[in-house]
């Protein structure tokens, strides 16, 4: 997830996702949560993240497994980094420290435009 006001526009489509009025990839899926997948988006060694102890005891969990994940919270499973209100306005509040996995999912994508029509902000 880019939350660093990166907007992009899906070809063909005339729609513009703006990631700072969105934050739905920043919730667990349904897919995940019908089965009771709470590990969201793994917190590596690797990760910028990794080196900060107090922020990781804050916003992570360990798993079974001993993996770290970012925590999840309310409702909506959301990634207790995210700040603000889904499909209106959002911030990362460690944006530039945030897991490998939150890079990935780009604006206007497959997984993006799931994520939106899950959490109500695309019909």
């Amino acid at each position: 997830m880019r939350l660093g006001g990166r907007a992009g526009r899906r070809q063909g489509t005339g729609v513009t996702f703006d990631c700072q009025s969105c934050g739905a990839c920043c919730c667990n899926t349904d897919e995940n949560r019908a089965e009771r997948y709470i590990d969201y988006v793994q917190v590596t060694a690797r990760s910028p993240l990794s080196r900060q102890p107090a922020l990781l005891r804050k916003l992570t969990v360990l798993n079974a497994k001993g993996e770290r994940h970012m925590r999840l919270e309310g409702k909506d499973q959301r990634c207790v980094a995210l700040s603000g209100d889904l499909g209106v306005r959002v911030s990362c509040t460690i944006y530039q420290l945030r897991p490998a996995s939150c890079h990935r999912v780009q604006p206007g994508s497959k997984e993006c435009r799931r994520d939106r029509r899950e959490r109500g902000i695309d019909r």
